[in-house]
């Protein structure tokens, strides 16, 4: 049987242009079968069905009181998590979503090149990279750092680029366990461009592969 996404992207604040790439470009990683949706309903109903739920620049306050207690119990019995990019921007009202994703956006500066430095290439969603990677994005600043309670895979190097906040340590990528279940989570993806280049792709892919359990 060939494995299913849900990919959420509802968003009640910023809404990034990005969205219907980025959706698209997931339906095209791999073997996947992708339920795409915007209804908090989708979250309400049993989650079972899916290899891993992905919310792809959700922004805001996205999911019902019957949603949250779906996702969490999805996840703490075994279910995948994947947030990608403003997914960090997302329930800000809800603490457990705080604490399954790692860390809350908190700011960011000018989109822009700068270089990425990989912490952990033993990864599916790093080992095909370089050493540091040259991307352009948006250099999320997070309000925690999320090193102690996530595996850190890549952080930013903030003398790469103008307006960093967060010094030295500045986790971008990371990946950890909530109860039995897999939470990933990418701070870049900011723009359309993103999802056609090669080398974020396979970040992507790696990412959704290791959640939902396919590595």
């Amino acid at each position: 049987m060939i494995p299913r996404l849900l990919v959420y992207t509802r968003t009640t604040a910023y809404r990034h242009d990005s969205i219907p790439a980025a959706v698209a470009a997931v339906r095209t990683l791999g073997d996947f079968d992708v339920d795409h949706s915007e209804d908090p309903a989708a979250l309400e109903e049993p989650l079972d069905r899916y290899a891993a739920v992905v919310f792809l620049s959700t922004s805001g306050e996205v999911l019902t009181p019957a949603g949250r207690e779906r996702l969490a119990g999805y996840v703490e019995s075994g279910g995948g998590f994947v947030g990608v990019h403003a997914a960090a921007c997302t329930e800000y009202e809800w603490p457990y979503y705080s604490e399954l994703l790692g860390a809350r956006f908190d700011r960011h500066p000018d989109y822009q090149p700068g270089k990425a430095v990989v912490e952990d290439r033993e990864h599916p969603a790093t080992r095909h990279l370089p050493a540091v990677w040259e991307f352009t994005d948006e250099w999320y600043d997070f309000r925690t750092n999320p090193r102690g309670s996530a595996r850190v895979l890549v952080r930013a190097d903030e003398s790469s680029y103008h307006g960093g906040g967060m010094g030295a340590d500045h986790p971008l990528v990371w990946c950890r366990e909530q109860g039995a279940g897999r939470v990933f989570y990418t701070a870049l993806g900011h723009a359309a461009e993103a999802y056609d280049d090669t080398g974020f792709r396979a970040h992507l892919l790696g990412g959704i592969d290791w959640a939902a359990r396919r590595t």
